[in-house]
């Protein structure tokens, strides 16, 4: 089986299903059906969502196996959030929990957090 396509490889616009199939019944319906929420992103973003909900929301560890830095990983989720008709949190700043995340895995040093915490 192919993976879905979510999105037009001409347009960019999202795709709908047509037809449904029970492999296992041989039901079939045919109808116009929106694929939600999913349907507004692409394949990559879906399989970042798939590790995001694999590691239970932790983006550090999504990060770690990505090998990839949390700040690319934090960019890809704001990507993915604006994609769902959500707002950045703090107007594209990292939130208070991103930079504690940080902290912890020390990519920056205390008096670099604080002074974001602050700004």
């Amino acid at each position: 089986m192919y993976p879905l396509i979510t999105r037009d490889p001409v347009s960019g616009g999202e795709m709908i299903a047509t037809r449904l199939e029970c492999p296992e019944s041989g039901i079939v319906i045919e109808g116009r059906f929106s694929l939600g929420w999913i349907g507004r992103l692409t394949r990559e973003q879906l399989d970042f969502v798939e590790l995001l909900v694999k590691y239970r929301g932790n983006v550090q560890r999504l990060a770690a196996e990505m090998n990839v830095a949390y700040n690319t990983a934090r960019s890809r989720l704001d990507e993915i959030v604006t994609a769902l008709g959500g707002a950045p949190e703090n107007n594209g700043h990292l939130d208070r929990r991103a930079i504690l995340d940080q902290l912890a895995d020390k990519q920056i040093s205390v008096e670099e957090a604080m002074r974001m915490l602050k700004g």
